[in-house]
Formats: structure tokens, C-alpha cells, sequence
């Protein structure tokens, strides 16, 4: 296991922008396993794999590179370590990012589920509030410690990680009829 640690940290120093939307499109595929096996019950012979690729796409294609631009932008708007600075860097990110990252998230999944723009409409009316509001429940104190306690390269990760089960219940709230 420190083996393989290692050498993430090694491909992380070499190329960040990639290795950071690589682990964000694998984990978002790996909550939608989840969904699908422990929320879903669905079982291995009748797992949508088309589902899996769709949501790890969209962890590929908009969550990593989205939230990697995002952290970077946040340390250069607003400098430093101190608890004051994450909580400032808290506060935008659930204030300014999380309303439109969640509902660009729901709208990206549903156009990628081959949903029409009437259907999509009425997904977003439908889950983005209970949605948004289960967020708040979870991020604001996960991203403190993030934007406190986790540099910069590695922050990604470790909401990807903490997100394993964020995402579990968002690929359940997108891909639910």
C-alpha cells in the first residue's frame, strides 16, 4: 500500500492537472458502482455498465478539471493558511461554486443519460434543491479542514475521497427515474 501511495505522489509531483482528473473520473466511476451495488441493489448481472462510463466521463470531463481550475483559483484569490482563510475559501466555494456546480452536474448527467431538455428541466426543478441542501449538510465543515489542513495538490484527492459517498448519492439522485 505505501508502495502504491508513492508512486501517486510521484506521478502527482510529474502531472498534476492529469493525475488529478484522472483520480476524479475513476472515483466518480467507483460511486456509481457503489450506487449501484449497495444503494441500488442491483447486483452483477444487472449492472449498467453504459451508467458507470457515463458518470466516470463526467468525472473526467467536467469534476476534475472544474474543481482543479476552482482550487487553484481560490488560493490565489484569497492567500494564505490561516482559519480565516479557509473559512473565507469555505464560504466561497459553498456560496459562489456549489449552486452552479450542482446544477451544471445534475444537467451534465441527465443530457449524457439521453434525456431531452424537457426532461432535464424537470430533473433539475426536482433535485436540485434536495440536493443542494444535503450538500450543505456535508461540505461546508469537509472543505474547512480541506482548505485548512490539505495543500493544494492534494486537495482533489481528498475530496474526491470524502466525495466517494457524496457522489455515490448524487449518481443515485441523477440516474433515479
Amino acid at each position: 500500500m505505501a508502495w502504491s501511495w508513492r508512486a501517486y505522489q510521484m506521478l502527482l509531483l510529474k502531472h498534476p492537472w492529469k493525475v488529478q482528473i484522472l483520480t476524479a473520473g475513476a472515483l466518480v466511476g467507483c460511486s456509481d458502482i457503489v450506487s449501484q451495488q449497495v444503494i441500488e441493489r442491483r447486483g452483477l448481472a444487472n449492472h449498467d455498465t453504459k451508467r458507470t462510463i457515463k458518470m466516470a466521463t463526467v468525472g473526467f470531463i467536467y469534476v476534475g478539471p472544474v474543481l482543479g481550475v476552482w482550487y487553484r483559483v481560490l488560493d490565489r484569490l484569497i492567500v494564505g493558511q490561516s482559519k480565516t482563510v479557509a473559512f473565507k475559501k469555505m464560504l466561497l466555494d459553498q456560496f459562489a461554486l456549489a449552486p452552479c456546480f450542482l446544477a451544471c452536474f445534475i444537467v451534465v448527467t441527465s443530457f449524457l443519460g439521453g434525456h431531452s431538455p424537457e426532461e432535464v428541466w424537470l430533473k433539475l426543478k426536482m433535485d436540485y434543491k434536495p440536493t443542494m441542501i444535503s450538500n450543505y449538510y456535508i461540505w461546508p465543515a469537509v472543505q474547512m479542514l480541506n482548505f485548512y489542513f490539505i495543500p493544494l495538490v492534494h486537495r482533489l484527492a481528498v475530496i474526491q475521497i470524502v466525495a466517494l459517498m457524496w457522489n455515490t448519492y448524487l449518481s443515485w439522485m441523477a440516474n433515479k427515474v
